[in-house]
């Protein structure tokens, strides 16, 4: 047997990957913030998914889930660690309350940190360990190469995610641990929704209220047409067990559009947004 363990699993790619790492054979862990989705999933999934209850803000909850996984896992220790969990903050920088921003950072960034440091161990990350090396996945975005106007927040939780992931990746060669970025466009998930109630409480009094609505709609056009996230979670499961899995996944329509944007100036890139934008006001 084989363990992965994913956190943010009660809905979306989290969900989602759990029950395709299932059908191929493996045992998950699932990150949940509750009891009740604890126990709605592990009636879901059944005997090969254990939930672990914690926040990753919040670091005892996360280092007593860790004994619990290796009282299962035992020298086997875990196969992954995919670092899913993650929440969307939007809205125009010049009005997004510093505590909101903080606390997209402390789920998106330090979140990812404080679970990754602490289940290295079960990964093989020790001197002398008798684990086999794993894998940590990383959900990344497209966000994390493109900044939009009004996911200034979002965009930098990711472009630090990708910083870290890039020194992780070039520190844990000497264990063999492996590292591997997902980057996924708009997929259907809830996770958009709710960016956008908060958009439309928020920010409708400011200059950016009429371009926000109009946006908005743009959004849930965009979000109608999202890949499902079974896509990317047969890409999680690709970057678990092929022998040399690529650094990075764009996982999206049209992937080539991100690459390119990516190596574009950056006026070229700020002309071709702000003319769209253009026509929201």
């Amino acid at each position: 047997m084989e363990y992965i363990l994913i956190t943010g699993v009660s809905t979306g790619i989290g969900y989602t990957s759990t029950q395709h790492l299932l059908e191929k054979g493996f045992f998950v862990f699932g990150s949940v913030r509750n009891q009740k989705d604890a126990q709605r999933l592990e009636s879901d999934f059944g005997e090969n998914f254990k939930a672990l209850i914690f926040d990753v803000t919040d670091g005892k909850a996360i280092n007593k889930a860790v004994p619990i996984v290796q009282s299962i896992v035992g020298n086997n220790g875990l196969t992954a660690l995919v670092n899913n969990a993650g929440i969307v903050v939007s809205g125009p920088m010049q009005h997004v309350p510093i505590e909101k921003l903080d606390h997209q950072l402390n789920v998106n960034v330090l979140g990812v940190m404080r679970v990754t440091q602490s289940f290295l161990p079960l990964l093989g990350a020790e001197k002398n360990s008798a684990i086999s090396p794993g894998r940590i996945i990383q959900m990344s975005s497209v966000s994390g190469k493109i900044t939009a106007p009004f996911l200034g927040p979002y965009a930098a939780s990711k472009y630090a995610l990708e910083a870290i992931s890039d020194a992780l990746r070039r520190e844990l060669f000497i264990f063999g641990i492996k590292v591997i970025i997902l980057e996924p466009g708009p997929i259907k998930t809830p996770i958009w929704g709710k960016a956008i109630a908060t958009d439309q409480g928020d920010y409708q009094d400011t200059a950016y209220g009429k371009i926000l609505q109009k946006r908005n709609k743009s959004i849930q056009k965009t979000e109608a047409k999202a890949i499902p996230a079974e896509e990317v979670a047969k890409i999680v499961y690709k970057s678990i067990v092929i022998k040399n899995p690529k650094t990075r996944y764009i996982i999206a329509k049209k992937a080539w559009t991100y690459k390119i944007f990516d190596k574009l100036p950056d006026k070229m890139v700020d002309n071709s947004i702000t003319k769209n934008m253009k026509k929201l006001i």
